[in-house]
């Protein structure tokens, strides 16, 4: 393309109320794809996460990977003068999104109803722990608080032992992304009605639609299969193994013709208790030892993996971070991306999952230090001239900050 800029939502421009994870997530996928995005983050120190990951000359790489393409306006929120600006802002844009805690945003006296005021078509996407409606929704919450809520913590450890933690932030990122695809189907209708709306996009929601196979299975069997945690193996279908060197995954979704083949086991086919998925089950300790004895003749996990690949059978190894980051094919994929920082330098983050044919480049985007575009903003899109700037800079109602 000819604008190096260009994308799929180029044009539409979105005021970002969020912090942390979930939310920034939303909107990073909207700038990801083009949109213009405003930030606005409260006075005197910005989102909370410039004080995660400052790994390098203080500049915070957590908020850096979260916050590409977006324009940072730093607004002291408590003064009047400050809320004032916001609600000029929600004149200009297409789409406000917020992650405070339901009501907060009705206490800043910008709730749904005040914002179609200001703008009739205007679309809210409101991203909570526990949603806007309901018994819980007062609560506080974050990312393992609605995955407790939602079942999926009791499902993840030992099959008698405590539940695990996973250290990636499932629930935060999906959120993020299920707020960015309801967005777009609210441009949608309204571009048909012209009719805009509030979105509430929960934590909790978006986990409990994760839940593959236990809520059907719990229902359908009228409460007599209840579903918990197993441990390295899945409940209803065969195992993993281990082989030398590390764990590889072995899928048993794949043909037993094609497991047979690989092990040079032939006579499983016609084998009474491990000819049929029930019967493995049945006998998960003989099917598990069986498996990881023949990847004991392996000399690494690389070759087990080569071979399974090589007989079609779906596996792989259990890569450690290191290694995603190096490996060849995330790289080609830009599934890891090294993103160049004017103040950290060169880093890796995980790349945008999306690709668009018409747009196979990245756009080239940066994070803004804090209230590195108050000028512009309240320039450009809200029309003040300099000396109201450089009085509400003098008043501390806008803030800059060398990071």
């Amino acid at each position: 393309m000819s604008n190096p800029h260009e994308h799929v939502l180029t044009g539409l421009r979105v005021l970002d109320l969020t912090r942390a994870l979930a939310g920034p997530t939303c909107t990073r996928m909207l700038a990801e794809m083009g949109a213009e995005v405003i930030k606005v983050e409260s006075a005197p120190g910005g989102d909370l996460v410039r004080n995660i990951s400052k790994m390098r000359n203080e500049r915070s790489l957590y908020y850096i990977q979260q916050n590409l393409g977006k324009k940072s306006v730093c607004i002291n929120l408590r003064d009047p003068r400050g809320m004032a600006l916001v609600a000029s802002l929600v004149a200009q844009v297409d789409v406000v999104v917020e992650n405070f805690k339901p009501g907060t945003l009705d206490e800043m006296g910008l709730s749904y109803e005040r914002l179609k005021e200001i703008k009739p078509d205007i679309i809210l996407c409101s991203i909570s722990a526990l949603g806007q409606s309901g018994p819980l929704s007062h609560l506080p919450g974050y990312d393992f608080i609605a995955q407790a809520y939602a079942g999926v913590t009791s499902m993840i450890g030992e099959n008698n032992g405590q539940p695990y933690i996973p250290l990636v932030a499932l629930g935060d990122v999906s959120t993020g992304v299920h707020g960015a695809l309801a967005i777009l189907a609210a441009l949608r209708y309204r571009d048909r009605t012209g009719q805009g709306q509030h979105i509430d996009a929960a934590l909790l929601d978006a986990y409990y639609h994760c839940n593959e196979v236990s809520v059907h299975q719990y229902s359908g069997s009228n409460g007599a299969f209840k579903p918990t945690r197993a441990g390295a193996h899945l409940s209803y279908i065969c195992p993993p193994g281990k082989g030398n060197g590390g764990w590889i995954v072995v899928m048993a979704f794949a043909p037993l013709e094609g497991s047979i083949a690989t092990m040079g086991r032939p006579e499983l086919a016609n084998d009474e208790r491990l000819g049929t998925d029930a019967g493995r089950l049945a006998n998960r300790a003989e099917v598990v030892k069986m498996i990881e004895d023949w990847l004991a003749t392996f000399p690494d996990r690389d070759s087990a993996v080569a071979h399974m690949q090589k007989h079609r059978v779906p596996c792989a190894p259990v890569l450690s971070i290191e290694e995603t980051v190096n490996h060849p094919h995330h790289r080609a994929r830009g599934t890891v991306r090294t993103v160049d920082d004017r103040i950290a330098g060169k880093f890796d983050i995980p790349g945008f999952p999306l690709k668009f044919s018409a747009f196979p480049k990245d756009l080239p985007l940066e994070a803004a230090t804090l209230g590195q575009h108050n000028d512009e903003v309240l320039r450009q899109v809200l029309g003040r001239d300099a000396n109201e700037i450089a009085e509400l800079r003098a008043a501390g109602v806008l803030v800059e900050g060398k990071y």
